[in-house]
């Protein structure tokens, strides 16, 4: 290897390095909530169900909340319909949503707060689930405007944006009775940090990938971007570890009062080294050809690719950039929904409900707080290496057969694993099962549906991503505010044994894999040049 050849890997290697910390402060921000997810419930939740004034003023603002978060998804699902099928056809469409709407919340915010003991409770669940998943709002918003933010201020001004976002958002989780400006129940207060961080989670979804695939050479842009998931990976299981022994410096009581708050105030640490390493690096080559920036896009790319390489690669992305944005449309409607199915699939599958309540399921399964989270430990180190697995073999064996065998093995453990909850001999099977779900997770659909998404996309319409991305964090929202609801319900307990969700989403898991072997096409070693050329026929 020529010292040239050494030099431009390093230099790769570092940038790689720097944008994958967006993808870990994604990991660490959304599994915090995994460790402190029972000190949440009895500090803010619990008195739901025992003080009737709580109860009032809690579920009252809870119905503000969740009309709001109804009207700002509909507003950015609204955008997206109008950029996809025109102000004409989707005016119609927008305003048909928005009367069904309004008449919605119209009714939910009208109905008196229950009295009777079962509904409160479910009523509880309800709130649980919104106040744990409640950063996926963010996450939704973020991921909206991740085309609007990387085309107009560029990727690397989008990274910063998601670093700040971060460092806000662990100071306010930390402490939401202190910094409550807003007057409300200080749960909510929480809340609306939590949404600033999943502003944050839900932009670097999209940048991180991106910057990744805009920066990589075809030969290795699945293992790099891949690199982004095992960032991901990484900060979970970083927080898995800064949870466990955060609980373990104190009592039960000490926990619920204070110890979750240091599970979130750590986040200040990695987004503040994110926020300063930014100031190194470079933005894209093609943001900068897309704003006219030839002659610094050629210094990047020839500091990673080498000059000579430079220059044909710069004319062959100048080629594809003729306009500096095309409708999403352009493309048909393939790319769009196969997008939108990949993300839509990822989260369909159950994973988040494992990220987000892994310690509940493991409390139902019969461990105690401390053995729960030291499990979850277990789970995060699977996660990690089997992520270490799709990095390797991603560029070989291919996106198709990784994503098919991972929808497989994920749909086979969520069966079995419902039947052990339904049969009721939950233990150490189960267990095992959980481990290969995150396995096979983790070793295709966790990492490898992001280097579809920063691939399939064309350069002219990349925007379009935003879509995609916006889909899946409003599928992530679904999966985990529902679970709740679904896995506590007392008349599906009773009548599955906590078994009925995870049914549900291995049925999801063998639908992911007949779309996959039925409609994605198989990227591996092609140039993102070529693979807009397939969207051509």
């Amino acid at each position: 290897m020529s010292s040239k050849t050494k030099q431009t890997g390093i230099y790769l290697a570092l940038l790689t390095l720097v944008a994958t910390l967006g993808g870990l402060l994604f990991g660490y921000d959304t599994a915090v909530v995994n460790g402190a997810e029972k000190s949440l419930v009895d500090f803010f939740i619990s008195k739901i169900t025992t003080d009737h004034v709580y109860a009032v003023s809690m579920i009252t603002q809870y119905k503000l909340l969740v009309s709001t978060v109804v009207v700002l998804v509909l507003a950015i699902l609204s955008s997206q319909i109008l950029k996809l099928v025109g102000k004409t056809k989707g005016g119609i469409t927008v305003a048909v949503l928005f009367v069904a709407a309004i008449i919605w919340i119209i009714n939910y915010v009208s109905e008196a707060v229950p009295t009777d003991t079962a509904l409160l409770q479910d009523t509880a669940d309800s709130i649980k689930g919104f106040v744990i998943s409640s950063a996926l709002v963010g996450c939704i918003i973020g991921g909206s405007i991740s085309g609007f933010v990387s085309n107009s201020l560029g990727r690397k001004k989008g990274l910063f944006i998601c670093a700040l976002a971060f460092c806000v958002s662990a100071i306010g989780a930390w402490n939401p009775d202190g910094f409550n400006f807003f007057f409300i129940q200080d749960a909510y207060s929480f809340v609306i940090y939590r949404i600033i961080g999943g502003l944050g989670v839900g932009l670097a979804s999209a940048l991180s990938p991106m910057y990744i695939a805009e920066i990589a050479p075809a030969e290795s842009r699945g293992k790099l971007v891949s690199f982004n998931q095992f960032a991901i990976i990484f900060g979970m299981l970083v927080i898995y570890f800064v949870n466990y022994f955060i609980a373990k410096s104190g009592d039960a009581q000490w926990l619920t009062e204070t110890g979750w708050r240091w599970m979130f105030f750590s986040g200040v640490i990695p987004a503040g080294i994110f926020f300063i390493l930014l100031f190194f690096v470079p933005e894209t080559p093609r943001f900068l050809i897309m704003k006219g920036k030839d002659e610094k896009a050629l210094a990047v790319l020839s500091n990673i690719v080498g000059e000579e390489k430079a220059i044909a690669e710069i004319a062959e992305i100048k080629e594809t950039l003729h306009e500096k944005s095309s409708p999403w449309l352009s493309y048909g409607w393939a790319v769009i929904v196969i997008g939108i199915l990949l993300s839509v699939f990822q989260q369909f599958v159950g994973i988040n409900v494992v990220l987000y309540y892994a310690g509940n399921i493991f409390r139902n399964m019969g461990f105690d707080t401390s053995s729960s989270l030291l499990q979850t430990i277990v789970v995060g180190v699977v996660n990690l290496t089997f992520t270490c697995v799709a990095i390797v073999k991603v560029d070989k064996f291919g996106r198709k057969p990784l994503m098919i065998i991972g929808a497989l093995g994920m749909a086979i453990s969520m069966i079995l694993l419902g039947m052990t909850f339904y049969f009721q001999t939950v233990g150490l099977l189960s267990l095992i099962l959980m481990l290969l779900y995150t396995a096979s997770f983790a070793m295709s659909w966790g990492p490898v549906t992001w280097v579809l998404l920063s691939e399939i996309f064309p350069n002219s319409i990349r925007g379009a991503m935003s879509i995609a991305v916006a889909a899946q964090w409003l599928a992530n929202l679904i999966i985990s505010w529902t679970f709740p609801m679904l896995n506590d319900n007392k008349g599906l307990t009773e009548m599955f044994h906590q078994g009925f969700a995870y049914w549900i989403y291995g049925i999801m898991g063998l639908l992911a894999a007949f779309f996959v072997w039925k409609f994605l096409p198989e990227t591996k070693g092609k140039t993102l040049e070529e693979i807009e050329k397939f969207w051509k026929k």
